[in-house]
């Protein structure tokens, strides 16, 4: 969920990976599959299928079933079912947007059963578009402040210096904004400096955020927990804004007219 400490909110996803190691493995390698499928299988010219091989090699999921999700995707080996990504837009409590990231191989199962998981959680499937427009493509670099001795300033002319786009302070982590297409190039310029980069990931940030109170609070994680644990969701992203003690540090555009 955006709008509080990304980092938080990764560190929590983390958390539950063990317990739900076999849906974590099955959803990453439809990520693979389907990435594979639409860009190829080389991951150097791939952006998306070299996010979701690092992501599978953080959840520790074994090279000779990477590479096999990637050899079905590109037609080497047979087998496999045909996953398809669709989005799903809606609003929950209180009116917050919601996007739903999802790979099915068959929608005619997914779309009713992410509609009533909508609605039995207070919220409700809305129509195309409807709350897309809230949400931009990025990529998202999370230093963790308890593992390097950087100081903001100097973090801040780095990730700049790399091609980032923004750079905020939370209370425990840096959270480095890049475009989509610089992602990587950022995050390999900054580990070859030794920033310790505790997660990385492709994401979709809001351009505003609500805020809600605890009540609101505490429906909108229901809903979210609700529509991760199903099979076929890949990512839920809200534009709820659960605390308001992050700190825009700078941007490239204010460096610019800084300097």
């Amino acid at each position: 969920m955006a709008g509080h400490s990304k980092w938080a909110n990764i560190k929590r996803r983390k958390a539950s990976v063990d317990a739900k190691r076999g849906q974590i493995f099955t959803k990453i390698s439809r990520e693979i599959v389907v990435a594979a499928r639409q860009g190829g299988g080389d991951p150097d010219a791939n952006p998306r299928l070299k996010a979701a091989i690092q992501r599978a090699k953080e959840a520790n999921i074994p090279n000779e079933n990477i590479q096999r999700a990637i050899k079905k995707a590109t037609g080497e080996l047979d087998g496999g079912s045909n996953y398809e990504e669709y989005i799903y837009e809606g609003y929950g409590p209180n009116g917050v947007a919601v996007l739903v990231r999802t790979l099915s191989d068959n929608r005619n199962r997914t779309t009713p059963e992410i509609r009533h998981i909508f609605s039995k959680h207070g919220g409700n499937l809305g129509e195309a578009g409807c709350v897309a427009w809230i949400f931009e493509a990025k990529g998202l670099i999370i230093v963790d402040k308890s593992k390097t001795e950087l100081t903001e300033d100097d973090l801040i002319l780095m990730a700049l210096d790399a091609g980032a786009d923004d750079l905020t302070a939370a209370e425990d982590s840096y959270e480095i904004i890049t475009t989509p297409d610089l992602f990587h190039q950022v995050k390999e310029k900054l580990e070859s400096e030794g920033v310790p980069v505790a997660a990385a990931e492709l994401t979709m940030i809001p351009k505003n955020t609500v805020e809600v109170g605890e009540e609101d609070r505490a429906k909108v994680e229901r809903l979210v927990e609700a529509l991760e644990n199903h099979d076929d969701v890949q990512e839920v992203y809200t534009n709820v804004s659960l605390r308001s003690d992050i700190e825009i540090i700078t941007s490239r555009s204010q460096i610019k007219n800084e300097v």
